[in-house]
């Protein structure tokens, strides 16, 4: 990740993951994948469950498509517990759309105007 390749990692993954701390991969695998994906997922970032394999994949050496369902199953098991425990997001949801309406049509109202004559 500093100058070192991890298989499955790509350049986004690797940038996500250096800005956790995670810069080398005895760093992740000190971790284990799911800890690592979480890290990511709580700093903020939006990872997908393909990150998430391709760390376990990195860490097995083997492409992430290798990894067997149980395991898949295992991992998303584990990383939904952790997500679960994370404090809920802190934005408030986007307004609704403003509408404004406008009378079709305004009375007519019965206002001198300043250029009529005035009435004797």
């Amino acid at each position: 990740m500093n100058g070192l390749k991890m298989r499955n990692i790509g350049p986004k993954s690797a940038a996500w993951l250096r800005q956790v701390g995670l810069r080398t991969p005895e760093d992740i695998a000190a971790l284990g994948s799911v800890e690592a994906y979480m890290r990511v997922k709580r700093a903020g970032f939006k990872p997908t469950l393909n990150l998430l394999y391709a760390i376990e994949g990195a860490l097995l050496d083997c492409h992430w498509q290798e990894i067997p369902d149980e395991r898949r199953n295992e991992l998303i098991a584990a990383a939904e517990a952790a997500t679960a425990l994370l404090p809920p997001p802190r934005h408030r949801p986007a307004a609704a759309p403003c509408t404004t309406s406008v009378p079709d049509e305004a009375p007519a109202m019965a206002m001198p105007s300043l250029f009529d004559e005035p009435e004797n």
